[in-house]
């Protein structure tokens, strides 16, 4: 498993591989914990309308994970990897063409 989230990832070591899973661990604990002190802020609860709460939820889950991932991964010392995890993450959520190698090249 560990061999094909390095060749994934493009990455050699097996120890980033581990910090790297920290990293999305911590940020997705820590994102459950900020959402709900965030839903108390904001007045949304359990009784909140369905057509409001959906909304909000995705904007403040994607606005606070993406935050807290670079966060996180900066104290980990992997910054560079989880800025172009979010370049590609952003670029397939906004439905960019991918560059190939001739592109980048060529620009």
């Amino acid at each position: 498993m560990l061999e094909r989230l390095k060749q994934r990832w493009n990455i050699r070591s097996n120890f980033q591989v581990t910090i790297i899973l920290i990293v999305f661990a911590i940020t997705g604990s820590a994102t459950v914990y900020l959402k709900k002190m965030i839903f108390d802020l904001i007045g949304i609860t359990p009784e909140t309308h369905f057509g409001i709460k959906a909304p909000v939820y995705i904007i403040v889950i994607l606005t606070v994970y993406n935050v807290l991932l670079l966060i996180v991964g900066l104290l980990f010392g992997q910054l560079r990897f989880f800025w172009e995890f979010e370049k590609r993450f952003f670029s397939r959520l906004l439905f960019r063409k991918k560059q190939t190698s001739v592109e980048k090249v060529n620009t």
